[in-house]
């Protein structure tokens, strides 16, 4: 932060002020520099709290969104800003070596000048509007467009019977959110073509109330895997961040979540785990509820539950919403637990994400955020949601459905294959 500030503070004293900076275009609107200043250096006081205080998800999800597309504007402005400079820069050393010019000349030369700058300054300006309407648009297109993303999970002590088992994963459905029906239609009969003998839903199934799920059943219980499908819950499914008239109401809308998991003929895991048999081996499954590291996030989740009496089976898979759970709890205290299933973060629903190569400014607030992770022997992957919260689009990290295929491997390193 040291040097990123006094940079974010150079590249606003450069579009403002630096030659003929944004400032040039109103000169005789002293209010023009006093607001720029002040909503700049607000946007950065937003980026400073959003690294170092605890606030909510929401808040700091709002405050990394409003920075990153400020930011896209000002560098967006800023090649044309440079562009005339160097321009009249160019100029400037012609002038000095070119003879004494009459009046006339002079006059012609300084009207053709001020034209081209101003066309530069008011093309850059646009051109910094530019990514807020793009946005707009990219961000509607990007909200149903569901990926299918294929993961090998390689598994030291996997028994045969399980060897290129398929498990489907999605997570973060929020579907009071998802207002096309058709198009979750859609996403969910992309899951069941993949085929897969399990399927793993890792929390967040409303985003608040259990009515939401009224018109959705149909549509949802359409989810259907040979050998199961298991279900844990999400921060936002316990109703923690609502206002309720009593208590006696809030249990009555976290019942209703429950019966949800229920009538959709999902297995939903309470700090609980089932043993899947086939052919007379077995793995666990195991689920815990929702448990963040960070303060402002629930604590339900009991992996010691979870783990009990599963210490004969050779594979154990857990479905934890929170990704943070992993490094605090998981990695340090159970490392008879293989691979853990996460959601949560929803990579911000904005950022870059390719087979090489991902970027989203959630990875300030989560160090695990998209894909898979390995520590030792321990997995975890990160499911970036099927649905969306707070911003309605997403851009750059899209809905993502998993696939996952069990492989032996006769040695831990194969897993980094």
């Amino acid at each position: 932060m040291i040097l990123f500030v006094p940079l974010l503070l150079l590249i606003d004293f450069y579009v403002l002020s630096g030659f003929r900076g944004i400032k040039w275009q109103f000169l005789h609107k002293k209010w023009f520099t006093i607001i720029y200043w002040i909503f700049s250096i607000l946007v950065i006081v937003g980026m400073l709290f959003v690294t170092y205080s605890k606030a909510g998800f929401g808040i700091r999800f709002m405050l990394l969104v409003l920075f990153f597309l400020v930011l896209l504007c000002k560098i967006s402005f800023i090649p044309f800003l440079f562009t005339d400079d160097l321009r009249r820069l160019a100029l400037c050393f012609i002038n000095r070596h070119k003879k004494p010019q009459t009046e006339k000349q002079t006059s012609s030369t300084v009207y053709n000048s001020i034209p081209r700058s101003e066309f530069l300054m008011k093309a850059g300006i646009l051109a910094g509007g530019v990514p807020l309407a793009a946005l707009g648009v990219i961000m509607k297109r990007g909200l149903y467009d569901y990926q299918v993303k294929h993961q090998k999970l390689y598994l030291p002590n996997l028994p045969k019977s399980f060897d290129g088992i398929r498990i489907g994963q999605i997570s973060d459905l929020h579907i009071g959110n998802l207002k096309n029906k058709t198009a979750v239609l859609g996403g969910v009969e992309m899951l069941m073509r993949e085929k897969t003998d399990i399927i793993f839903f890792t929390g967040d199934l409303v985003d608040a109330f259990g009515y939401e799920m009224a018109d959705k059943f149909s549509i949802l219980g359409k989810i259907k895997a040979p050998l199961g499908v298991y279900s844990t819950l999400g921060n936002h499914d316990y109703g923690d961040y609502m206002n309720w008239s009593s208590p006696q109401e809030k249990k009555k809308n976290f019942d209703e979540i429950l019966s949800a998991h229920k009538a959709l003929g999902w297995d939903l895991l309470r700090n609980e785990n089932r043993r899947l048999k086939l052919n007379g081996e077995e793995i666990g499954i195991l689920g815990v509820e929702n448990w963040g590291a960070f303060s402002w996030l629930p604590k339900y989740g009991r992996v010691d539950l979870a783990v009990k009496n599963t210490d004969d089976l050779p594979v154990k898979l857990l479905l934890s919403h929170d990704p943070s759970h992993w490094q605090a709890q998981i990695l340090p205290k159970y490392p008879q637990i293989d691979v853990t299933f996460s959601g949560h973060t929803h990579g911000m629903q904005l950022g870059v994400r390719t087979n090489d190569f991902q970027w989203s400014p959630v990875q300030y607030i989560f160090k695990e955020w998209a894909g898979i992770y390995r520590e030792g022997a321990q997995q975890l992957y990160v499911n970036v949601g099927f649905g969306f919260l707070a911003v309605e689009g997403r851009v750059g990290i899209l809905p993502e459905i998993t696939i996952f295929e069990l492989k032996a491997a006769s040695n831990p390193s194969v897993m980094k294959a």
